[in-house]
């Protein structure tokens, strides 16, 4: 699929993967709406002028905020590409040391990281798929792509990642029947599932460095952490690639995460 001046969204698109994938769709002709929470409106903001892009503030557990970034990115060209890329995660053990019901695992918090992580996921694709269902379609009748990001922990979850895993988990479970579901409208849908990607996330420093150094030893090849050109590369190749549909692609570097 030819991206040359459609629009495009994605979620946690202020940074990490997030960024690195709207930086590779925008430098391939499209027109980006950089979704991510408010509090993040200044690095969206700067990234979406870096690309010729917009910044919309959108929180994935808020329908209305996701129907607002689906209106601009309307406006900027025919929507036709959606990466899910907003995400949080939690580590904490499911039963506590002294064996009180209430050192038991956090609910509210389990149910935080499903809401965000898998439940918004489902949203911003129903809400954009909507969209996508309504444009011109392509040769062989294409309309659209939508690429989720899951994770490895989907598969190879670690100890404390139980709600993380779940919602991962559940990414990588509906991204066949959805795939199934709007094939009748020809937008195509596909997961990446990173393994330990370079990010923010670990900090910055010697202790940084030391802490995925020691991270890094697990990654069968090559041994070291993945760039986020290399994900958001898979990511577009998802977008562009017509022929690749309803698959979950892991980008770990070969690696199996050990229980802790």
């Amino acid at each position: 699929m030819d991206i040359n001046g459609v629009s495009a969204i994605v979620t946690g698109g202020a940074s990490g993967i997030g960024a690195a994938s709207a930086r590779l769709l925008a430098s391939k002709g499209a027109k980006v709406v950089v979704a991510d929470l408010p509090h993040q409106q200044e690095k969206g903001s700067a990234l979406a002028d870096e690309i010729g892009g917009a910044f919309c503030a959108v929180d994935v557990t808020n329908t209305d905020d996701i129907k607002n970034a689906v209106e601009m990115a309307k406006s900027m060209g025919p929507l036709r590409v959606l990466v899910n890329s907003a995400g949080i995660g939690w580590a904490q053990r499911t039963v506590g040391k002294d064996g009180s019901y209430d050192s038991a695992a956090n609910l509210d918090a389990f149910k935080k990281v499903i809401a965000i992580n898998l439940v918004g996921s489902f949203d911003c694709i129903r809400i954009c798929a909507t969209a996508m269902s309504t444009t011109e379609p392509l040769e062989y009748g294409e309309r659209g792509a939508i690429v989720n990001i899951a994770s490895v922990a989907a598969f190879d979850g670690q100890i404390g990642q139980a709600s993380y895993s779940a919602s991962k988990g559940g990414v990588v479970g509906m991204t066949l029947p959805i795939a199934r579901d709007l094939a009748a409208v020809g937008v195509r849908v596909n997961t990446v599932a990173p393994g330990l990607i370079d990010t923010p996330i670990y900090g910055e420093g010697e202790n940084s460095e030391l802490f995925k150094a020691n991270l890094q030893k697990g990654v069968l090849f090559p041994q070291r952490l993945g760039f986020q050109s290399e994900l958001a590369s898979m990511v577009v190749e998802c977008v562009t690639n017509s022929y690749m549909n309803a698959e979950t692609i892991r980008v770990d570097g070969g690696i199996r995460m050990p229980p802790k």
